[in-house]
C-alpha cells in the first residue's frame, strides 16, 4: 500500500509552498504586493508555461503580440535567484530623499534552465512599474536589460 506525500509542493521561485508564495497571484487570488514579488511569480508562470498571466502582467507599452511560450521547445526551468531589488539596495546605501520613485523598481535576478539537455542562465535586470488597473494599483514588466 502506497502512501500519498502529504507535503506541500515548493513553489518554483524557491518559495516553501506554491499555495503560500506565487500560487495566489497566479490565480488572481492577490496582487503581487511588490515588483519582486511579480517578478518571482512571472518566473514560477513560465515554469507552469502560465501565458496569459505573464501577457497580464507585462506592461501594455512592451507586451509582445506574437505567443512568448514556444510549447515545442524542450525548456526544463531549473531554478531562480534574485541578485537584489535595486531600489531596496540604493535605499539602504544612499539617504533617502524625497524623489524615490515608489511606482518604478528594478529587480536583477539568474534563472537557471536546460533547453534541448544543455544548461543555461538569464541574468535579467527587470524594469516594473506600478500603474492604476482593475483591483487597484498593480505592478507590471515593462523590460529588462542583461548585464555582462
Amino acid at each position: 500500500m502506497s502512501k500519498k506525500s502529504t507535503a506541500p509542493v515548493a513553489c518554483p521561485c524557491g518559495g516553501p509552498s506554491l499555495a503560500s508564495c506565487c500560487g495566489p497571484y497566479i490565480d488572481g487570488a492577490a496582487i503581487p504586493p511588490s515588483a519582486e514579488t511579480l517578478m518571482r511569480s512571472r518566473y514560477t508562470a513560465y515554469v507552469q508555461h502560465n501565458e496569459p498571466y505573464l501577457l497580464a502582467t507585462w506592461h501594455a507599452s512592451t507586451r509582445p503580440a506574437e505567443p512568448i511560450i514556444d510549447n515545442e521547445e524542450k525548456l526544463q526551468w531549473l531554478g531562480l535567484e534574485v541578485k537584489s531589488a535595486l531600489r531596496l539596495r540604493q535605499r539602504k546605501v544612499e539617504v533617502a530623499t524625497d524623489d524615490t520613485d515608489p511606482t518604478k523598481d528594478t529587480v536583477e535576478f539568474v534563472a537557471r534552465f536546460k533547453t534541448n539537455g544543455r544548461a543555461q542562465r538569464l541574468h535579467e535586470i527587470s524594469v516594473f512599474v506600478r500603474e492604476p488597473a482593475e483591483g487597484g494599483l498593480r505592478w507590471f514588466y515593462v523590460d529588462g536589460s542583461f548585464p555582462e
